[in-house]
């Protein structure tokens, strides 16, 4: 059965997701934007409290409120961490990114691997397969559940909005057609779960999202 916490960290207010299935507890930490002591402690005290086994370290995008807590899980719980190939730059600039908020950031860890849309990952019997989504970011992926009927879209496609398009690499064309082909083409009753505020489906947002 699929379970999914959402914390929301960092003075960004970003979704972080944990995703998990209870047979196996195996589960896929999705944007950590934990970034104080006490939001990692959060979220490792409720992977401790349900027993779980972090399976994949997962990044929508590398944007700096997404990858703030990247360097904890990966220390802390060595999962295999994907990053999009095309933000692998954004990464590497985390330090950079943080200035420019004055903010500090960890360290960045090295990704084991890309995300392809040729390939699906598995976390315990849940199936994910992977939509480039670029736009927001020159890389962007959404994560596609089609047994569970739900897509994590990151800073893609909101509730009643979409991700903006000014920082690094970001195209507004590029963005909108990523949504249209990708996103608005899932079923209607599809759940997404944003990388900011609330949760919407494919239906809702192909009537009330004031960019379609």
């Amino acid at each position: 059965m699929l379970n999914i916490k959402t914390f929301v960290f960092s003075p960004f207010d970003v979704n972080t997701f944990v995703v998990w299935d209870d047979g196996s507890k195996e589960c896929a930490v999705i944007d950590p934007g934990c970034y104080s002591d006490e939001e990692k402690n959060s979220l490792a005290k409720f992977i401790a409290e349900k027993e779980l086994r972090v399976k994949y370290l997962f990044n929508t995008h590398c944007h700096i409120d997404h990858i703030f807590g990247n360097a904890f899980v990966k220390e802390k719980f060595n999962p295999q961490f994907l990053i999009p190939k095309e933000d692998l730059f954004l990464l590497e600039m985390g330090k950079e990114q943080g200035r420019m908020f004055n903010l500090d950031l960890d360290e960045q860890p090295k990704p084991d691997d890309f995300f392809s849309e040729e390939e699906t990952l598995s976390v315990g019997n849940l199936s994910f397969s992977f939509l480039f989504t670029p736009g927001h970011t020159p890389g962007e992926f959404c994560f596609y559940a089609e047994k569970e009927n739900i897509c994590f879209t990151g800073d893609v496609l909101f509730k009643e909005g979409i991700g903006r398009t000014d920082l690094w690499g970001g195209n507004y064309e590029t963005l909108i057609t990523s949504i249209e082909k990708k996103l608005l083409t899932l079923p209607e009753d599809v759940k997404i779960f944003p990388g900011h505020g609330e949760q919407s489906t494919i239906g809702y947002e192909k009537i009330n999202n004031p960019f379609f």
